[in-house]
């Protein structure tokens, strides 16, 4: 019977949570000048609904095909039915800790989750948790994925790839800041790794979502910094193109992207503005047939290998109605460093930032000054002018959408690793596996993972219809937070040797605690984007 009561009770839990998230959201009046409890809210609003979709029967990448965390009667029903219970226990215990104190600033009664007090209890139960990590320790899968037969084959390819040519120069990349090998670009280009969500008629995937997403979490489970994030910046150059472009630009840039001989990166952040989009001062003025840009931008991953660089810039002083998006064209440099001339005096000029992770791709300062681009590479012709803000905000559902998928690959890696040296490690007389609190944390890794990998692929699918704006920004907020505690208690469980450059799980921490900052920081997604979105009527 256990199948059928921790569903149950998982759902019940589930449902009390979403009523006060649901409450509460109706109680906010300003998330701007309500800050510190808009942030709550909107962080629970995103765990509660990743509980949802690991209840969910359609939330794997295949909707509709009945496979959710708490049906079936396969040998993963039993594990994905206690996952579902133990998240949601989880879920409520967080939430229950933020609104003590703020009943009244949510708007919601202190008592509004003892109705589910006793499923909580047993969600929690320590006997519960030892079940889950005996199964996850035993198989070191975070429960069951429910792949399609043709997404099972594009996983292990991707793994065997990964596995061939990405994991054996991982942490050398990492320890020396060295630049991604070509073999790893041109293999991948070659798999069509580039295309998957670039329309078929201009050489792509056909806008494969789902693929992206198993594809993104197999690459990033090897290295986030050498692999993991290459799909990244063509997903949003591509999805600008393909929303804003004219027929022209899309046939002249699309397919270059999708085979991967144009290589992209993205500049729109700016060192005084961070995630504040609509005040960026980078300026674009019309020469003739040519614009002219002057400015910086920074945090310009991969700006030194790219051939495209997506540049938002400012065509009118209006706000966010005066930007515009443009492709700078420009040769592939490997290294830090790099400069441009133009006759008559115009420079670009980039240089990379040093940092503590997230190394291989490389994060640039560029500097643009009288920079001439032709008119005919501002996005959407003179149709654009304006437009880019819209375009740019569009193209990031993808890849905040991506970077949940990222999260997830650094989380499943962190507990491969965790597992394995878990059962090696013996403590105290006996295998460091075998004492409940590594049990605990084994347990509680995996049910995360479990959770923020169906609210992935149920985002893919919101992206997919048309909308998924909010989705993609409550999931690419959970699963970065996520895989900051996961490669934390996995380091933790390595001990000394955790803190070791020789371990990868030191590689991985410090890779996984960008996730939260980049494709929208983890405070302004969930004031700006989230709270907001909860807000509409």
């Amino acid at each position: 019977m256990r199948e059928l009561t921790e569903p149950g009770r998982a759902r019940a839990v589930v449902e009390a949570l979403r009523g006060v998230v649901g409450r509460a959201a109706a109680h906010l009046a300003s998330a701007d000048r309500d800050q510190a409890v808009a942030y709550d809210v909107a962080s629970m609003s995103a765990a509660v609904a990743a509980a949802g979709e690991l209840l969910n029967p359609d939330s794997g990448p295949d909707a509709g095909a009945g496979h959710g965390a708490g049906h079936g009667t396969g040998p993963d029903a039993g594990l994905g039915a206690d996952l579902a219970l133990l998240y949601a226990a989880d879920v409520a215990a967080d939430l229950a800790g933020r609104l003590t104190g703020r009943e009244s600033l949510w708007g919601v009664d202190g008592t509004a989750l003892d109705g589910v007090a006793a499923h909580v209890a047993a969600g929690r139960d320590p006997a519960l948790l030892e079940r889950v990590a005996e199964r996850v320790l035993a198989t070191r899968e975070a429960g069951p994925r429910h792949l399609s037969a043709e997404l099972q084959l594009v996983r292990a390819a991707f793994r065997e790839f990964a596995a061939d040519r990405i994991a054996p120069v991982a942490d050398r990349i990492h320890r020396a800041d060295e630049d991604i090998p070509a073999d790893i670009i041109d293999g991948l280009a070659g798999m069509g790794c580039f295309g998957l969500s670039i329309p078929a008629e201009y050489g792509g995937e056909g806008d494969e979502l789902a693929a992206m997403v198993v594809v993104t979490e197999e690459l990033s489970r090897a290295s986030l910094g050498a692999a993991g994030s290459l799909i990244t910046r063509p997903e949003i150059i591509a999805t600008a193109i393909a929303r804003g472009g004219t027929e022209e630009q899309k046939r002249r840039w699309l397919p270059m992207i999708a085979s991967g001989e144009r290589l992209c990166a993205v500049a729109v952040t700016e060192p005084d503005v961070g995630s504040d989009v609509a005040r960026i001062t980078t300026s674009a003025a019309r020469d003739g047939d040519e614009w002219v840009l002057n400015g910086v931008k920074t945090w310009c991953t991969f700006a030194g290998r790219a051939h495209y660089l997506l540049v938002l810039a400012r065509t009118d002083p209006a706000g966010h109605r005066g930007l515009s998006l443009f492709v700078v064209d420009k040769p592939s440099f490997t290294g830090h460093e790099w400069r441009l001339t133009q006759e008559g005096g115009g420079s670009v000029e980039g240089r990379a930032i040093r940092t503590l992770g997230y190394r291989g791709m490389h994060s640039f300062e560029v500097r643009f000054d009288g920079w001439r681009v032709p008119a005919a590479d501002l996005i959407g012709g003179d149709g654009g002018l304006g437009r880019g803000f819209y375009l740019q905000m569009q193209a990031f559902a993808n890849a905040r959408l991506q970077t949940a998928a990222r999260a997830v690959g650094v989380m499943q890696s962190a507990l491969e690793l965790a597992v394995d040296y878990a059962r090696q490690r013996s403590v105290f007389g006996r295998p460091l596996a075998d004492h409940q609190l590594t049990r605990a944390k084994i347990a509680r890794m995996a049910a995360l993972i479990a959770a923020c990998r169906a609210f992935t692929f149920a985002a893919a699918r919101a992206v997919t219809a048309g909308d998924g704006q909010l989705e993609a920004a409550q999931v690419k907020q959970l699963a970065c937070r996520a895989a900051e505690w996961v490669t934390r208690e996995a380091q933790q469980l390595h001990g000394g040797y955790g803190y070791a450059e020789e371990y990868s799980i030191s590689r991985l921490f410090v890779d996984a605690r960008v996730l939260s900052i980049f494709e929208g920081a983890d405070e302004v997604l969930a004031l700006r984007v989230i709270a907001r979105g909860l807000m509409k009527p």
